[in-house]
């Protein structure tokens, strides 16, 4: 069995010889052409086909039919691996079908390659199980080879070669070469070259006329020398297929399931002393068999970067205090220079996608901040604003950049954390507490807990989260994302849009009796400005009430024109259009470029029109300490309830993060640093607490848009399917150290020109956000597979590895753990929201105890491998 070897895949297609024809006809004129001319298909060590060919050309041939001897021949070879039997579910029902519709042919006595065509597509048309009504066997036999398509021209006589098995069509003013179009044969690597397995034969076909796919295998009474690398043939296998196929179906698939079982020598001598089609399906299966035993154990010694999550852990792991951050720094300690030099310094540079990277990054972390800045003023009433929100960016963020494990990764304060900020105002106001204090010691404790988990080595937990309860707790947060965009534009829409109908219609009666006359669409003059309206509003005094349905129709066209613009430009690169680096730069600026755009538009353009904007109010002092002693115990106690919780939501973000960050598709070689990076994340929230400061901790989709800015990136094509691979990653500190200094630098222009930056443009980067996350997300790709017919699907791991509904099963039970996940997460009861990370844990016993028990595990498994 050729282990060591793969398969070569030949497809040729008309047109191809020598110009030695047409000179050799000059000079004889009109005598015989070629007495033995061999015209392979290829050359070197690939498959060939030899075509022995006597033409006779009459006397009378013109000057015009000089050239008719030469044409083009056009080959492709690739390598086919050989078929997984343990992993890939298709092979095995690749044989079932053909189990069940066995179209066998024992001791086929005809020996050119035509007649054993044809006696197998006549074999097809005696099977009542395999009738195809609509199907021309003259034409598939036709399409099988190299000359399907073309025109037949004169009275030609169809001369047979007995010893190649290929049919030559001469005429007076046109050659036919007659070879297979796409074959499949068996090769070994050696020593002198590549050794062809030369006594079988894969043909291979696609029909438009075929309903489904057919198999037919033929095994000659004798060997038959077919030219080149086929001299002693005693196995055919036909296969043929519909074109719109499934990815794992076509007949390619089918011709690799077959070819890696006769690819084994010892199979192959047993089909020769079969006597009957039972004893040929025994065989078979048998050999079915063998092949999944021989592959389960190279299989699980290749995956063993997989089986190492299955690991257990042992308590002592835990208890051995900080060697899980001594390790994280013995690792990144070494290439610590390399992070401020790479790029920079050396033959590899890239300072153009740094500075790129650095503009993305600096309005990524520093319009989040105006944001959810703006969303803690409302809630704190001023204690925490847009102005604290930047600095405590500014600092934890340049903190991060110099001493973090992994750089690459964002902090940023999230919608969570300003969701636990909301609930210690609530909780300060019924208790009548001190918020500055409560929210320090709430601060404080939340840090002591992570640096019991770094200390403790509790990031080993993280080997327990699968990719999938990654991915799960990722689309929740990019739903929070759309979420909170939509709450936003609705809030404006109650306020610009549906208060104002009944001032509106009180204007325009008003307007109507006053030109009562002029027939004017007196509606769209009342509507046409909002400045107008106003005004009006501001004479009668009541400037409070906001009549103007413009604003809204405005916002709403902002938000949706910022998603449009910056997604349009981040897909720019994958367009025709322009130098592939101007494409690229557009698509690295393509949030900045959009929120700027867009913010012109609505603050400039349309200045008359009134836009919602965040509110600005200048802090006396930015660093007070918090007066932590001013509690009880009772209250300090309490704080800690709060802290711990909190502590498990940083646990888990950070580490998540930090994962998807560090994936394997992202090739980063510089090590991870999951336990140093807690601590270190611990270390400055303590700082932000007694300040005042918001928290920050690892951001998503942030870090991984991070990794891929700064990610060479190839598309390569597979199956017909294009997909986008990381080659290499810029592992530097700079981006992150500019930009976040950067965001320290835009207090100087606060109020303006930020404030001209208008609310709906933010919520229009929140779905960009939120829509550029979920590229490559696994779950979301596999949703969309419920809305695609099967000739769709991409060739993926698990598409060739797990069967389809197995795979449907397992997206509806991630969906339902989605919808259980945002039923905590975006409860409008603020303390169920609370508790949502530990719903996150306990998707740790649903995919370990309860998945496996309606899904088997090693289907399980391959879903969640990397690929």
């Amino acid at each position: 069995m050729s282990r060591n070897g793969y398969f070569f895949e030949e497809s040729g297609y008309l047109k191809c010889d020598t110009d030695d024809g047409c000179e050799a006809k000059e000079e004889t004129g009109g005598e015989e052409l070629f007495d033995a001319v061999n015209s392979s298909i290829v050359s070197g060590d690939s498959i060939r086909f030899f075509v022995n060919v006597n033409l006779e050309v009459p006397p009378n041939a013109t000057a015009e039919n000089e050239s008719a001897g030469c044409v083009l021949l056009h080959t492709s070879r690739k390598y086919l691996k050989l078929k997984n039997f343990e992993e890939e579910v298709r092979a095995h029902r690749d044989l079932d079908g053909f189990l069940a519709r066995a179209s066998i042919i024992l001791d086929e006595t005809a020996t050119s390659l035509d007649d054993v065509l044809r006696e197998m597509l006549k074999h097809f048309a005696e099977d009542p199980e395999n009738m195809e009504p609509s199907c021309n066997f003259e034409k598939i036999m036709s399409t099988l080879f190299t000359d399907s398509g073309t025109p037949r021209e004169g009275n030609g006589t169809h001369d047979v070669s007995e010893s190649t098995g290929m049919n030559i069509q001469t005429c007076t003013s046109h050659l036919k070469f007659h070879l297979l179009s796409d074959t499949i044969q068996g090769v070994t690597a050696t020593v002198t070259g590549v050794q062809y397995q030369q006594s079988w034969l894969c043909i291979i076909c696609t029909i438009k006329s075929l309903q489904r796919r057919h198999v037919c295998i033929s095994r000659l009474e004798r060997p038959q020398n077919w030219g080149e690398n086929s001299c002693e043939v005693r196995f055919v296998i036909l296969v043929l297929a519909p074109p719109k196929m499934k990815s794992t179906k076509t007949a390619t698939e089918v011709g690799r399931t077959f070819a890696t079982m006769f690819s084994d020598i010892t199979f192959r001598q047993k089909l020769l002393e079969t006597k009957t089609e039972e004893e040929f399906k025994e065989a078979l299966v048998h050999q079915r068999h063998l092949l999944t035993v021989v592959n389960q154990r190279p299989s699980a010694m290749s995956d063993g970067h997989k089986s190492h999550g299955h690991k257990p852990l042992k308590l002592h792991e835990f208890l051995n205090v900080g060697k899980g951050i001594s390790d994280d720094i013995a690792r990144r300690f070494p290439v610590y220079a390399l992070d401020f030099t790479d790029g920079v310094i050396g033959n590899n540079k890239a300072i153009g996608k740094y500075i790129t990277t650095m503009i993305f990054l600096y309005f990524a972390c520093l319009l989040p901040s105006i944001a959810f800045g703006s969303l803690n003023d409302e809630n704190t009433r001023g204690a925490i604003d847009v102005q604290k929100t930047i600095v405590g960016q500014c600092i934890g963020g340049l903190l991060y950049a110099l001493f973090s494990g992994q750089p690459l990764v964002v902090l940023l304060t999230t919608a969570p954390l300003a969701l636990y900020i909301n609930v210690i105002r609530g909780i300060c106001d019924d208790y009548n507490l001190d918020f500055s204090a409560f929210y320090a010691w709430t601060g404080l404790w939340n840090s002591f807990f992570l640096v019991m988990y770094s200390l403790f080595n509790f990031s080993l937990l993280m080997k327990l989260f699968k990719r999938s309860t990654e991915e799960i707790i990722a689309l929740f947060i990019s739903i929070t994302f759309v979420l909170d965009a939509f709450k936003g534009i609705i809030k404006v829409f109650k306020k610009y849009y549906y208060h104002g109908r009944t001032g509106d219609s009180y204007l325009e009666k008003a307007r109507t009796d006053a030109i009562p006359s002029l027939g004017i669409n007196t509606t769209f003059l009342m509507n046409s400005s909002v400045s107008r309206s106003m005004s009006l509003e501001n004479q009668t005094g009541t400037h409070d009430v906001h009549y103007g349905r413009e604003t809204a129709v405005l916002s709403l066209m902002l938000m949706l024109g910022t998603l449009w613009l910056g997604h349009t430009l981040y897909q720019f690169k994958k367009s025709p259009y322009l130098h592939a680096r101007v494409r690229e730069i557009l698509s690295d600026c393509a949030l900045p470029i959009s929120v700027l755009t867009f913010s012109v538009v609505g603050s400039y353009i349309f200045k008359e029109i009134e836009m919602s904007k965040f509110n600005y109010n200048p802090s006396e002092s930015l660093f007070v300490l918090a007066p932590v002693q001013s509690l009880s115990i009772g209250s300090v106690m309490s704080a800690m309830g709060l802290g711990f919780l909190l502590s498990m939501l940083f646990f888990i973000e950070q580490n998540i993060v930090a994962s998807l960050t560090n994936a394997p598709e992202n090739r980063l070689v510089k090590g991870t640093a999951y336990h140093w990076d807690l601590l270190l994340v611990a270390l400055i929230n303590t700082g932000l607490s007694v300040f005042g400061l918001p928290w920050i901790h690892a951001a998503f989709p942030h870090s991984p848009m991070h990794v891929r800015a700064l990610a060479y990136v190839e598309e390569r094509v597979e199956n017909g399917h294009i997909y986008e691979t990381i080659v290499s990653v810029k592992e530097t500190r700079l981006t992150s150290l500019v930009a976040n200094f950067l965001v320290g630098l835009s207090l100087l222009l606060l109020p303006f020109p930020l404030q001209w930056i208008p609310k709906p443009v933010l919520y229009g980067l929140f779905l960009y956000i939120a829509l550029t996350s979920i590229d490559g997300n696994q779950l979301f790709e596999r949703v969309a597979l419920l809305l695609k017919e099967q000739t769709a699907y991409p060739p993926t791991h698990y598409i060739r590895r797990v069967p389809q509904r197995k795979i449907h099963y397992f997206t509806g039970l991630q969906v339902l753990q989605l919808l259980i996940l945002c039923g905590f997460g975006m409860s409008p009861l603020p303390y169920m929201k609370m508790i949502f990370p530990l719903i996150m844990i306990g998707m740790i016993p649903i995919r370990y105890n309860l998945l496996p028990r309606i899904i088997e595990a090693k289907y399980l498994d391959a879903m969640d491998a990397e690929h």
